[in-house]
């Protein structure tokens, strides 16, 4: 069913360019021809959803297959979300302006914990099922992925299926089984069925669980010939796999409008509360000269002056020097902009940072994370207070001004000594300032230093630490605001709100989906937009559900204690996890893979060459 309406509505809500699609290098192909409709649906805004580079190696990916047509849809703000139910017209795919009713998968990306209620709006907005028994023959499978994915638990309710790990692979596993299936027409149950017999997909609908008195999990049941572990899936040659270089041009500005270069996956540093960092392991690198031709054709086909490079850690890259000096003879010459993401202080290169800035200059960005060199150590964050304030140095009298500093508050083991450490830390950046000679100093210098709350993670050595709760963060943010008194730094905080949410659902089970479902009926969608969080209503829909949030974030666990999370696989063993935990309590720090391979599990996958024999 096509919504012949949309055009009549796009003048009557903010930024249309939303929901018009046509963009260029968008997909369109003949549906009656097609065998599998496959619909990206991204749960939050058009700007956010297509600055995303998983987006746009997936819709390629798919769209590759002659027999599936892949298209998108993102969560609508929410005039349009009032049109649309105002007028009855069911959300819709920008490349066809179908319903998504009438496709026969929705995939969502699972980027952050906060977006889950927009999973819910978006469906109830297309008119499907929200849950996953009342779908039957007719409905649309709806499947995740994403990191997220690597605790799926809380979304059991509402999702088909979940794939777990890197998609490029798997997800054409999954559209080759439907077609299958399609073809058999088989009972609905029959592809799910099929589904766990395929690494990295979780089924939950073939799986029970059941708890203690004291609410842990007492053991998980798998049915029906399911896998007892879900292992994650890894591409191992990134050289083999899609880069998408034709990528979609938005007609509208989004929140990173420019090529995206994904130099490698992974990471070699360890820090303990990164989760990216150990689910992505191992570190699997591009080759410079395949990066360079993908940049170029990406350029030259769509337009951008601005080309960045994607990763966990980009300065530890092995052909970064020779990367960027090709990249940079080529974006120089044609008045392209290279911008760098957040740097490592201990390694900045200042060369490659003032040609990296050569076309347009802007300010540098650190992260830190911790106040003191003792939480530092605790994290394992590998940086040293003498490494950020020599690099500063370096950047002032090289002609910056402007610095970000990023840091953590509410990490575990943490005193308001390392709190305040953040504005020592701070002002000691500020003294850097003023020891460069007047004549080479520039001018307005600024200092932004900001904090995140601390969310503790699946996958991390502090996955079994409790959370601080809103009192303890909002204590900490008061603290350094009270003690931030210089014109030249700025304070910005984020929502302890908004974090303690996170918390929960990061670690939650199947049990908070009535929760979820409770909240989205009063109103919550749009949560990771503040002026749309409606903390009183997810407290309410806690409460009257007789679930206890501070169960889920506010305890420390065990380590013999079953953890929803714990039948995935991700590669790193959960004796490697516990050990980090002991080290981070005696703030003692473990070398990155470069430097010795330190056990973590992921040797076992032929492609590990950080660390051990293949280093």
């Amino acid at each position: 069913m096509k919504n012949l309406s949309i055009e009549k509505i796009l003048c009557n809500v903010e930024k249309p360019a939303r929901y018009t699609g046509n963009e260029l290098h968008s997909v369109k192909k003949d549906k009656n021809t097609t065998d599998v409709r496959f619909c990206f649906c991204f749960p939050d805004t058009y700007e956010i959803g297509m600055s995303h580079l998983g987006l746009r190696v997936l819709y390629q990916v798919l769209n590759d297959l002659d027999y599936v047509w892949c298209e998108r849809s993102f969560m609508p703000w929410v005039d349009m979300e009032a049109i649309l139910k105002e007028r009855n017209i069911p959300l819709f795919a920008l490349e066809s302006q179908d319903s998504l009713a009438c496709f026969d998968i929705l995939g969502f990306t699972l980027q952050y914990e906060m977006s889950y209620t927009n999973i819910l709006a978006m469906l109830d907005m297309a008119k499907v099922p929200l849950t996953r028994e009342a779908r039957g023959d007719g409905d649309p499978f709806v499947c995740a992925g994403g990191p997220c994915a690597v605790n799926p638990e809380p979304l059991a309710d509402f999702i088909d299926f979940f794939m777990v790990g890197e998609g490029e692979e798997v997800i054409c596993e999954v559209m080759a089984a439907y077609r299958d299936w399609k073809k058999a027409a088989l009972p609905r149950i029959e592809y799910l069925r099929a589904l766990t017999k395929i690494e990295g997909v979780y089924v939950p609908a073939f799986y029970e669980v059941e708890y203690n008195e004291d609410n842990t999990i007492k053991r998980r049941i798998a049915k029906d010939g399911a896998p007892e572990i879900v292992r994650k899936r890894l591409i191992a040659d990134l050289d083999k796999v899609v880069h998408p270089e034709k990528i979609m041009v938005p007609y509208t500005e989004i929140v990173h409008d420019r090529v995206a270069l994904e130099i490698f996956r992974g990471c070699i540093r360890g820090c303990r509360f990164c989760q990216a960092g150990f689910i992505y392991r191992p570190v699997r690198e591009r080759s410079a000269d395949h990066l360079v031709d993908i940049a170029k054709h990406s350029l030259s086909c769509t337009g951008y002056d601005e080309i960045s490079l994607a990763s966990l850690s980009t300065s530890d890259y092995k052909e970064l020097k020779e990367l960027t000096d090709k990249l940079m003879d080529y974006t120089q010459k044609n008045k392209i902009n290279f911008s760098l993401p957040s740097l490592r202080v201990d390694n900045f290169d200042l060369e490659l940072a003032k040609k990296a800035q050569a076309v347009r200059k802007s300010g540098l960005t650190f992260a830190p994370e911790a106040g003191t060199q003792r939480l530092r150590d605790v994290i394992n964050k590998n940086v040293q207070e003498e490494d950020l304030l020599n690099t500063s140095y370096l950047a002032f009298s090289n002609g910056w001004s402007t610095i970000k500093l990023y840091f953590m508050i509410g990490l575990p083991y943490e005193t308001n000594e390392d709190v305040l450490g953040i504005k020592d830390l701070a002002y000691k950046t500020q003294d850097q300032y003023y020891k460069v000679p007047p004549e080479k100093r520039p001018r307005g210098l600024r200092i932004t230093v900001s904090t995140s709350s601390f969310v503790p993670k699946p996958f991390t050595p502090f996955m079994w630490a409790r959370q601080d709760t809103m009192e303890e963060l909002t204590e900490k943010q008061e603290l350094l605001r009270n003690e931030m008194r210089s014109k030249k730094i700025v304070y910005n905080w984020h929502d302890s709100n908004l974090s303690i949410l996170e918390g929960v659902f990061a670690r939650g089970d199947r049990r908070l989906g009535k929760v979820l479902l409770s909240a989205y009926q009063k109103g919550c969608r749009l949560d990771g937009w503040h002026e749309h969080f409606k903390y009183d209503k997810w407290m309410e829909a806690f409460e009257e559900n007789g679930v206890d949030y501070t169960f889920y974030n506010h305890r420390q666990r065990s380590y013999d204690e079953n953890l929803p999370w714990d039948f995935i696989d991700v590669g790193v063993t959960k004796e490697f996890l516990k050990k980090e935990n002991e080290k981070a309590k005696q703030a003692a720090v473990t070398p990155n893979c470069r430097e010795k391979c330190s056990g973590c599990g992921m040797t076992k996958f032929a492609f590990c060459d950080e660390g051990g024999k293949k280093q």
